[in-house]
C-alpha cells in the first residue's frame, strides 16, 4: 500500500478512537437511543437520494439495518450510557472479529484457521482481565453490552458477506435508513418523549458538533475511505489499522476526560490487542512485507540494495 493511502488509513483509525469521546460528549446532551435514531437517521437523508440503491435484496438490508445500526450502535450509546467509559468502549468495540469468524463457521461454513481460533481465545481471556479489573465504578452491565453490541456488529459482517454486496457504500446508507423507526420506537418506550423534550431545549453546541462529528466524519469519511481502501487491497492489510483505536482511544479519553484505565484495563487491552492481532493475521502480513523487502532488496544491485532512500 502507498504511503499515502496508509496515511489516510491511520487518519480513519484515529477518527473512528476520538469518536468514542465524541459519543460521551454526544451523550451529555442526547438520551443514548434518540442519539443514534438521529445520527443514522442523518446518515440515510438526504443521501439515499444521491447513493445507488445496493445490489443486494431487502432482507439482506434490513437485516443489516437492524444487526449494525440498531443492535451495535444503540447498544453501545446505552452501555456508554450507563457507565462504559469512553476508553474502555475503544477496546471492547473492536471485539468484532471475535465473533464474525464463529458466526461465519455456522451460517457459511467457513473453517478457520489454526491461527484465528488461537488470536479468538487470547483476546476472550484478555475480555476477560478488563472484566475483572475495570474501575470501580465501571458496571458490569455496561461492559456486558458493549460485548454485545460487538457481536451484532459481528453478525452484521456475516449478513453482508453471506449477501456479497458489490457496493458496500450504498448498504451503509441504505441500511442506515432501516435504524430510525425502531430506535426511535424504542427511545419512546424506554426514554420517554420527556427526555425528547428535555434534550430539545437544553442541547448544548458541544451536542450538535459531536452528532455532525459522528455522522460526517466517522460514518461518512470513515466508512467512505475504509470500504475504499478495502475495494483496492487485501483485508489482512487494511485490518490491521483496527489496532490502533484502542490505543488512540484510550489516550484520547484519558487526556480529554481524565478517564484513568485501571491496570487491569491495561493489561486486558494488551492481551486483546495480542489476540486480535493473531485473528486479523498482522504477524503473517508483517512477515510478508519484509519478504517482499528482502526479495526486492536481492533482485537489485548490491550497491542499490544499500543505498539509502533520497
Amino acid at each position: 500500500m502507498p504511503r499515502r493511502f496508509a496515511g489516510l488509513a491511520l487518519i480513519v483509525a484515529v477518527c473512528w478512537a476520538v469518536n468514542f469521546v465524541v459519543i460521551e460528549i454526544g451523550l451529555e446532551s442526547f438520551p443514548p437511543l434518540l442519539f443514534a435514531a438521529l445520527r443514522f437517521g442523518l446518515v440515510a437523508l438526504p443521501a439515499v437520494f444521491f447513493v445507488p440503491r445496493p445490489d443486494v435484496r431487502w432482507p439482506v438490508i434490513v437485516a443489516v439495518g437492524l444487526f449494525i445500526p440498531v443492535g451495535q450502535f444503540g447498544l453501545l450509546f446505552v452501555a456508554m450510557n450507563i457507565g462504559l467509559p469512553a476508553g474502555l468502549a475503544s477496546v471492547i468495540a473492536p471485539l468484532q472479529p471475535l465473533f464474525t469468524i464463529p458466526f461465519a463457521v455456522v451460517a457459511l461454513g467457513e473453517r478457520p484457521s489454526l491461527r484465528q481460533i488461537a488470536g479468538v481465545c487470547v483476546a476472550l481471556a484478555g475480555l476477560g482481565v478488563i472484566a475483572a479489573g475495570r474501575a470501580h465504578g465501571v458496571p458490569l452491565g455496561a461492559v456486558a453490552l458493549g460485548v454485545v453490541s460487538a457481536a451484532s456488529w459481528g453478525a452484521g459482517n456475516v449478513v453482508t458477506r453471506a449477501a456479497g454486496a458489490k457496493r458496500p457504500f450504498s448498504l451503509l446508507v441504505w441500511s442506515s435508513l432501516v435504524a430510525p423507526v425502531p430506535l426511535l420506537g424504542l427511545s419512546l418506550i424506554f426514554e420517554g418523549t420527556g427526555r425528547w423534550q428535555d434534550a430539545a431545549s437544553s442541547v448544548h453546541a458541544s451536542g450538535v458538533m459531536a452528532l455532525a462529528y459522528v455522522v460526517i466524519v466517522s460514518t461518512f469519511f470513515g466508512y467512505g475511505v475504509w470500504y475504499w481502501l478495502m475495494s483496492r487491497y487485501p483485508a489482512s492489510t487494511v485490518a490491521p489499522f483496527t489496532l490502533l483505536v484502542p490505543v488512540v482511544g484510550i489516550i484520547t479519553a484519558w487526556l480529554v476526560r481524565n478517564e484513568r484505565p485501571t491496570w487491569g484495563e491495561l493489561a486486558g487491552s494488551f492481551v486483546v490487542l495480542v489476540g486480535l492481532g493473531l485473528a486479523l493475521g498482522v504477524v503473517d502480513a508483517l512477515a510478508s512485507a519484509r519478504t517482499r523487502r528482502v526479495a526486492l532488496n536481492d533482485r537489485l544491485p548490491r550497491g542499490a540494495a544499500q543505498s539509502p532512500p533520497g
